[in-house]
């Protein structure tokens, strides 16, 4: 289970929401997780909510008229009441400083209490984005992981195969990479899987026979990639002639691979001399994208056969 502290929130969004740590200081080590199971109501962030409470409860000018309207002692008291002992912080946006009421039951139970001058939903936004991020389910896998015409492609295969080589054909031919040998992928919605690049490795692939190379040195900025969406598995397949030659080739059904419960599309290209592999995955991502918009070259092929038999 994936979890951070309020702290590191703050640190990594401080300069870009303009947020100011005002009080509870000393609790910056309260932790934000995914693992909502024992309070399965619970959500990370959101607008003031005492029915559905959010780990960061935000407050803005609508929170802040509804406080206004009550006396000081119902204020106080519903202001307690907000600051449950799972909560993370509270952020105050958008109505200038926090009052005094709130700075004091902040420091009193340890809870941070941020503020900032840009706008609740902005902020509920972007945290909720970031989160998603930092929080998302992971695992790791073996293989290239590429940005080939602006599809994210894994490349996968048995050791000795050819992956980095296949790599470093297709990033001279302008696409760019994003990781070798370890690929991080990350689960950022049910139906979205990204992948990235230990830090350790980044801007790194291992050619056998010519060692490691620094891709982002050698061949420009262009080359490389942070992340990108995981849309096409291609799995490298070594094959002797005779298989090579049981091969369906005319195969229509598409196959998949699950990640993390999600299904990425995936293209089993045999490895056999001569055949331009480089050129082959991107006819498979080109092919890819056509399916995306309904186009399937393989069936029609077989429809117009099977309408010229017809004809005869």
């Amino acid at each position: 289970m994936r979890t951070i502290p309020i702290a590191r929130l703050i640190a990594d969004n401080q300069e870009r929401l303009e947020l100011r740590w005002v009080a509870g200081h000393d609790g910056g080590e309260r932790l934000l997780s995914r693992d909502t199971s024992a309070q399965a109501h619970v959500g990370l962030v959101g607008h003031m909510n005492f029915i559905h409470p959010f780990r960061i409860q935000v407050v803005g000018p609508a929170e802040t008229a509804y406080l206004q309207a009550q006396t000081e002692a119902e204020r106080e008291a519903t202001f307690e009441r907000l600051l449950a002992d799972d909560l993370a912080g509270v952020c105050v946006c958008g109505v200038g400083e926090p009052p005094a009421y709130m700075v004091e039951q902040c420091n009193r139970q340890h809870v941070p209490l941020l503020m900032t001058t840009q706008p609740s939903p902005h902020i509920v936004d972007v945290l909720r984005l970031y989160l998603a991020r930092v929080l998302a389910a992971n695992t790791t896998l073996h293989g290239v992981f590429l940005d080939v015409l602006e599809m994210g492609v894994l490349i996968m295969g048995g050791s000795g195969i050819g992956k980095s080589e296949l790599a470093l054909e297709l990033i001279t031919r302008g696409h760019g990479l994003i990781a070798d040998d370890i690929v991080e992928i990350y689960r950022l919605s049910p139906d979205l899987v990204e992948g990235r690049c230990p830090e350790v490795l980044r801007d790194f692939l291992e050619v056998r026979g010519i060692g490691v190379l620094n891709i982002r040195t050698t061949f420009g900025e262009t080359a490389v990639r942070p992340r990108k969406s995981l849309k096409l598995i291609v799995q490298l397949e070594d094959h002797t002639d005779e298989q090579f030659k049981r091969l369906d080739r005319m195969s229509v059904n598409a196959t998949y691979q699950e990640i993390l419960g999600v299904k990425v599309r995936k293209v089993v290209i045999p490895v056999a001399a001569g055949r331009n592999l480089a050129v082959l995955v991107e006819a498979a991502v080109r092919n890819f994208v056509l399916n995306l918009r309904g186009i399937d070259s393989t069936r029609e092929f077989i429809e117009r056969q099977a309408r010229l038999m017809e004809q005869g």
